[in-house]
């Protein structure tokens, strides 16, 4: 049949060819547009060593100066942005579908709230350190209360919404109250201390809408990641997106374990470095002649690293080296934790990253991993001025099972 050849046409392949280009470079999503029709910057990589000096320019929809940071295997997944409360001066009001949740990096204020159609707006007062978030779909405002710039971190459920409807005027303009998200109930963001077992798999769970510092909060022993590890999760504001605040003794780290991409880690307390690398690399990179292959993030407070970059499973492992100890919170979005994906109702999931490889899961023991991992580790804590104390029994076959705590199965 006829066809315009200024028109671009599909032809049928023969019997010995394939329909397709065959390799094809991968479409930007609505979300990817979206960021770029912004006009600011919109950071991309392993990590950052503080997100207070990526580079961040006027953002007119905010009102403020700020960054986009999508790292890698985080695309498609969930959102990240920084932005800069002016002095003395307020971002512009909000309201979208999606979730976000807020860590203050800098400086101290107050956020109002409130849904369509109520009155007084509920402020509440944060500070350097403050974990919260936003109800869905909930009008909010950040306002400053110094002379200097607020920088506050957010995490958001954007790229889903953005790449399901692809509409920004419906994501930003929806005048639906999610009244079971948020009732505007007075102690709303009233810090709560109660601590419960989580629904999923009973770890330390905080069911709480604020923490005014999750910097020094008092965190629960887990004993999960390394020995004294000390974790809780707070519950906030009906969220899907998932996240935990966690922290290992001054001369300890993590053991390695792994998973697919999801999990970005934003350093709260002490300075350290991740190292990450394909699970196809083995236990042993370095043994193995394989270093190059692996990759290093550095952080310090307001730093962050993505703890599995690529797609895949990777093996990722934390290291502090200051004097204090390393405080960490690990943000996953919506749905991407392991116990949080979707899939079969009570089907049986075993907590793999806190049980050891031969026994079934996904972590690396101490004695079974690089030993280039230990020696750098006691050499960057003594430029550090800071000591090593991890335990040699934890290194030997025939003492490690016995000098740490047991693994859940």
């Amino acid at each position: 049949m006829p066809h315009d050849e200024s028109q671009s046409h599909w032809h049928e392949p023969n019997a010995q060819q394939k329909a397709g280009f065959g390799k094809f470079g991968r479409p930007a999503m609505p979300y990817d547009v979206f960021m770029e029709a912004e006009g600011v910057p919109v950071y991309r990589g392993i990590g950052v060593k503080r997100v207070q000096d990526l580079p961040m320019t006027d953002w007119k929809r905010l009102g403020g100066k700020g960054s986009y940071i999508q790292l890698y295997g985080t695309e498609g997944l969930w959102g990240m942005y920084v932005v800069e409360v002016p002095p003395g001066g307020a971002l512009n009001v909000e309201r979208h579908l999606y979730e976000k949740v807020v860590l203050v990096i800098e400086g101290r204020g107050s956020t109002d709230v409130w849904q369509e159609g109520q009155v007084k707006p509920q402020t509440f007062e944060w500070q350097k350190g403050s974990l919260f978030s936003i109800p869905l779909n909930a009008y909010h405002r950040f306002v400053n209360a110094t002379n200097a710039p607020a920088i506050i971190l957010c995490g958001t459920s954007a790229p889903n919404m953005f790449n399901l409807v692809d509409n920004p005027h419906f994501i930003f303009n929806c005048a639906y109250n999610f009244s079971d998200r948020y009732s505007g109930a007075a102690d709303y963001f009233q810090a709560k201390e109660d601590i419960a077992p989580d629904p999923v798999r009973g770890l330390a769970m905080r069911k709480t809408n604020f923490v005014p510092d999750v910097i020094g909060c008092e965190l629960p022993l887990d004993n999960r990641r390394s020995p004294g590890y000390r974790r809780i999760e707070p519950a906030m504001a009906g969220n899907r997106f998932y996240l935990w605040v966690g922290q290992h003794e001054t001369g300890r780290y993590s053991k390695a374990h792994k998973h697919a991409s999801a999990a970005v880690l934003i350093c709260l307390k002490g300075k350290g470095y991740t190292y990450t690398w394909p699970e196809a690399l083995g236990m042993r990179p370095w043994e193995n002649g394989k270093a190059e292959f692996v990759k290093r993030q550095d952080y310090e407070f307001g730093g962050m690293v993505t703890a599995a970059p690529m797609s895949g499973d990777w093996f990722h492992q934390h290291f502090g080296v200051s004097k204090d100890p390393l405080r960490l919170s690990a943000w996953f979005g919506p749905n991407n934790s392991r116990a949080r994906k979707p899939g079969l109702p009570g089907e049986a999931i075993t907590d793999r990253g806190a049980i050891d490889i031969k026994k079934g899961g996904d972590a690396i023991p101490y004695h079974e991993e690089d030993p280039y991992l230990l020696t750098e580790f006691k050499e960057t804590l003594a430029k550090e001025g800071a000591v090593s104390r991890m335990d040699p029994l934890w290194y030997d076959p025939d003492t490690a099972e016995d000098s740490q705590p047991k693994d859940l199965f």
